[in-house]
């Protein structure tokens, strides 16, 4: 990508990486295409832009055309305290393991490509919770032509993978690089702090990764077996054995996802009020009190003078700024 790029085009990049809906990647996508240096250092990326563009606006096409059929959307909107992709090859347990988690009615069926569309589900975690979209097989022999798109909005995937099925170091492995080939890279790292220099894509998703081997009951030597299939990969993902059918390791999904999003509950009240303790905002590590109050309502935010915070490490109704750090648990009382 090439360097001296204007701010207004910096600013149009930064809306398309955190935009979620097409229609605001569209917009943002044509803002980079106006704004972008012409010259022949940018003729690749204003012909992906472009290309983007096409993509895009076809797939918003095709998804007015299905929901007039009936069929769902192929990008889910992401809702709750994060959105995670579950992603993987032919008959891994998949859409079992969604069904088992946020007790969605996603198919779940012995023979392989059952998922044809995305399917949304809520993951409760304390009082929140993370939204898991199971989506289809990715395989070189079905391949699914939106699925880059559909990861666009994801914070991060679960890499589903069943070691009793014949060439399931294959397919794993295929799974990752079909997905590199449409600029989605499985990565280990959960840090999002967003900065991207000039020689980065903008349109490479990167996508922390958990691998869950799914099935262990069927296992005969789970932890040596998990080893070999590290090793034969060289996969470097956290790994997380599962079972769907006896439940072992489920419990653990949630608290784990919680943790590597970074997840900060803040309860909000009123002046002379007790808190709301039953619905919290959910912010990452590293955001602001501004950040809740632009949560809150978009007038707070252009109006903020102060907040007052109950939390550790702070005295009771202690007065911050905007540029406040919020820990999970604070209780703000914001003013404008």
């Amino acid at each position: 990508m090439p360097a001296n790029l204007s701010p207004e085009y910096k600013k149009a990049e930064a809306e398309y990486r955190k935009a979620t809906d097409p229609q605001d990647r569209v917009a943002a996508l044509s803002e980079m295409h106006r704004t972008i240096p012409k010259h022949k250092g940018t003729e690749h990326l204003r012909a992906d832009i472009k290309t983007r563009i096409k993509q895009l606006t076809e797939e918003i096409k095709t998804g007015k055309k299905a929901g007039a059929r009936g069929g769902p959307p192929t990008v889910i909107k992401p809702e709750g305290a994060g959105q995670i992709a579950l992603v993987g090859p032919p008959n891994s347990g998949k859409s079992a393991l969604h069904a088992s988690l946020t007790g969605s009615h996603a198919e779940s069926a012995p023979y392989p490509f059952a998922t044809q569309w995305p399917m949304p589900g809520m993951l409760p975690v304390d009082d929140v919770a993370i939204q898991l979209v199971d989506l289809p097989s990715v395989s070189a022999t079905h391949p699914i032509p939106w699925v880059g798109n559909a990861l666009g909005p994801a914070d991060g995937c679960l890499l589903v993978v069943d070691l009793c099925e014949a060439g399931c170091l294959e397919r794993a492995v295929a799974v990752r690089d079909l997905l590199a080939e449409r600029q989605v890279m499985l990565t280990t790292s959960w840090t999002t702090d967003g900065n991207h220099g000039d020689d980065v894509s903008p349109f490479t998703k990167h996508l922390p990764t958990v691998a869950v081997v799914n099935k262990v009951e069927l296992l005969d030597e789970c932890a040596e077996e998990i080893a070999v299939f590290r090793e034969l990969t060289g996969f470097d993902y956290e790994i997380l054995p599962v079972s769907v059918e006896t439940g072992r390791g489920l419990e653990l999904i949630g608290p784990l996802l919680f943790e590597r999003l970074g997840v900060v509950r803040i309860y909000t009240k009123s002046p002379g009020k007790s808190p709301d303790m039953g619905r919290p905002f959910t912010l990452r590590r590293g955001q602001t009190v501004l950040d809740l109050a632009g949560l809150v309502h978009k007038d707070i935010a252009r109006g903020f003078k102060y907040a007052r915070l109950w939390g550790d490490g702070s005295f009771e109704g202690q007065q911050v700024g905007r540029d406040h750090l919020v820990a999970d648990g604070d209780v703000i009382e914001l003013h404008a």
